[in-house]
């Protein structure tokens, strides 16, 4: 079975890592939210892209769900020991990653070619794509201004309360190679737990992307981030209230529209009520939890081929 998956940084990377064990996907691609890139100490910074290949490589820290496990600080100590900004925390193995793709990109790879060789170091058999190798930004208007995705989510703690979000750069941006050939040959397509509206949107701001994923024969499901009304990691929810969206699987089944056929929620919510749906325990806290939501959107997305 070919699968296609759009994909954000912690959730996305748990469901991913449960597709990749569960044993029914034969053909994986994963295509990554680079709407959070930034350049960071001039370096490139790809948060998602990391997370997800720090995840299936056996490497991201267990706790935080983000970065290195068993990371080292000596750098980040020395930046600050200087007067550098140290809101944004690199650590030491985590630096290789930045430190690598910035020189490849200067010396004119791409961010898909790069990411294809940092999973191929570690051994990776999925596919790991960015959506674009175009700069998408995202920029959220806020009560204390306009805000790169970054300084909002760490500097500020997602605490600003958000107006409006736009995605600098999308109107021009460009799929990714295989980005649109993995969702068109795909036999399902999943829409990853990831933040809706910081995650999922900004690859769907890519035109090419977004018309692939409408025109696909394979069916389209959508795993709901929401696990009892709240979100497990990240603003979903304190998001949707600030823009006057109702709190529920029909505001994002509403929200995705005819990107999606299907969505997969947590038993403890409400399911969407127009379009097809089934509930499960979604909480992924193991390996078992992620193999068995994975297991089970595999399961159901079949039942609507």
């Amino acid at each position: 079975m070919k699968v296609a998956v759009l994909c954000g940084g912690v959730g996305g990377a748990k469901f991913v890592l449960g597709l990749r064990a569960c044993g029914l996907v034969e053909d994986l691609t994963v295509i990554v939210n680079t709407g959070d890139d930034f350049r960071h100490l001039g370096l490139h910074v790809s948060p998602d892209i990391d997370t997800v290949l720090y995840t299936l490589a056996g490497k991201a820290n267990p706790v935080q769900g983000w970065g290195r496990d068993g990371e080292t600080w000596s750098f980040l100590d020395a930046v600050r020991s200087l007067g550098g900004p140290d809101w944004f925390k690199l650590g030491d193995g985590d630096l290789a990653l930045h430190v690598l793709r910035s020189a490849m990109l200067a010396r004119g790879d791409t961010l898909g070619e790069i990411t294809a060789q940092f999973a191929h170091a570690w051994g990776l058999k999925t596919l790991v794509l960015p959506m674009s190798d175009d700069a998408v930004a995202t920029r959220l208007e806020t009560d204390r201004g306009t805000l790169e995705f970054q300084r909002y989510f760490v500097e500020h703690q997602c605490r600003p309360k958000v107006q409006s979000i736009c995605f600098a750069g999308a109107e021009t941006a460009t799929a990714a190679p295989g980005t649109v050939e993995a969702i068109m040959g795909a036999d399902v397509v999943f829409v990853a737990p990831s933040n809706p509206y910081l995650s999922i949107d900004p690859i769907l701001a890519v035109s090419e992307i977004a018309r692939a994923m409408r025109l696909t024969r394979a069916p389209v499901v959508a795993i709901s981030p929401l696990i009892g009304g709240q979100a497990v990691k990240g603003p979903t929810t304190k998001l949707m209230a600030e823009l006057g969206i109702a709190i529920s699987n029909d505001s994002i089944a509403a929200h995705y529209g005819d990107t999606i056929d299907a969505m997969l929620h947590d038993a403890r919510d409400a399911p969407p009520r127009n379009i097809p749906a089934r509930a499960s325990d979604t909480m992924m806290r193991s390996l078992d939890d992620k193999v068995r939501v994975a297991r089970e959107a595999v399961v159901f997305a079949k039942t609507r081929a």
